[in-house]
């Protein structure tokens, strides 16, 4: 209502007199339109506007991939069909993941158990040691890599894998259905075109490509279009100071698991040493982890599935080499990297608001 018929003693309550009616017959078009079907914005109309998603994480080896969950979780902009986890004890991994979806009240998004390399121990493992797989009220596909298959091929529409560690799972699912590169389109935390780790001026062997080169390359020829994030953007996203302490004091579900699995994996090393008592194990934990995260590399790539409007992209042509590199090539295949930020700061910003909005 304007101020000057606020200032001419008109209540909001009392609409004009020649209005009414006006406003009666718009009602009633309105409850018109409610009672016919199709008229109506249902749930899974809502859903069918969103980007269908799967997640193939490396949970368990460095927190990013958690942090990175969060993010996609916090993301409406994605209808998550499906999570695989990746390398080493892919099983154990389901088991921190589907804590964490329950924790969260997303047991709604289905866990396939990627290609598994050993029956270990992973740094979250402290976190999820009282939960019980078989207990996740939601889907648990044991064959991870024919979920990743079968959710590609039956989505009705185009579908994002967001991978943001070694792609055995990735790689399997090409072997065994080439065609999912035709559905889908590739998003990932990989490799390092002109600065390493730590911001350094060479590029680095990126450890998801040195860790499985051989699936590396299967993933990088596959015909699909592919977008990713090497170390020259993602390498540079650390929170720190008033951006960490706004998510490391935030009361909500998602982000106290968050900061509950980082306590776990940081905590994991360093209880290994038996000189340090278990004050001292406390103290060192807490100087880390209630002061800045780790590198989040794996946030960027969530980021990039969305949008890429902060990061800078170039089209370039990669090969990756036997050693774990990912060189610009003439014969290498046509990407599109993230090569640089526009905006670095507004990154941090964006991440801290996705993830402490509730």
């Amino acid at each position: 209502m304007s101020s000057s018929k606020m200032q001419a003693g008109m209540k909001p309550s009392d609409p004009p007199r020649q209005t009414k009616g006006f406003c009666v017959g718009l009602c009633a078009v309105l409850l018109l339109f409610v009672g016919i079907p199709g008229c109506r914005t249902s749930a899974a109309e809502s859903s069918a506007k969103k980007m269908p998603v799967i997640f193939d994480t490396d949970v368990c080896d460095d927190i990013d991939d958690t942090w990175a969950l969060a993010l996609l979780l916090q993301s409406g902009e994605f209808d998550v069909k499906l999570v695989t986890t990746a390398v080493g004890n892919t099983e154990g991994k389901a088991r921190t993941i589907a804590k964490f979806l329950e924790t969260v009240g997303r047991t709604d998004i289905p866990i396939g158990i990627g290609v598994q390399q050993h029956k270990g121990e992973h740094r979250q493992d402290a976190w999820a040691r009282d939960y019980e797989l078989s207990s996740y009220p939601g889907k648990i596909h044991r064959d991870g890599v024919k979920a990743i298959i079968d959710t590609v091929m039956k989505s009705r529409g185009p579908i994002k894998i967001i991978a943001v560690g070694p792609l055995p799972n990735i790689a399997a699912a090409l072997e065994r259905d080439e065609r999912i590169a035709e559905k889908a389109e590739f998003v990932g935390m990989h490799g390092s075109i002109r600065i390493g780790y730590g911001g350094g001026s060479q590029p680095s062997a990126e450890y998801n490509i040195k860790a499985a080169v051989k699936e590396a390359k299967k993933v990088f020829a596959a015909p699909w279009k592919m977008t990713i994030t090497p170390l020259d953007t993602c390498g540079l996203v650390h929170l720190t100071g008033e951006k960490y302490q706004k998510v490391f004091k935030n009361d909500s579900p998602i982000t106290k698991a968050l900061i509950e699995n980082y306590r776990a994996w940081y905590t994991q090393p360093i209880a290994k040493d038996k000189n340090l008592s278990e004050a001292e194990i406390e103290k060192r934990v807490n100087e880390k982890v209630n002061s800045s995260s780790t590198t989040l590399f794996d946030t960027v790539g969530i980021y990039l599935g969305m949008s890429h409007e902060l990061a800078k992209m170039e089209m370039l042509k990669i090969k990756v080499t036997d050693d774990g590199f990912t060189r610009i090539d003439e014969d290498g295949k046509l990407i599109n990297c993230a090569t640089g930020w526009k905006d670095l700061g507004a990154f941090e910003d964006y991440l801290v608001e996705r993830l402490t909005k509730q």
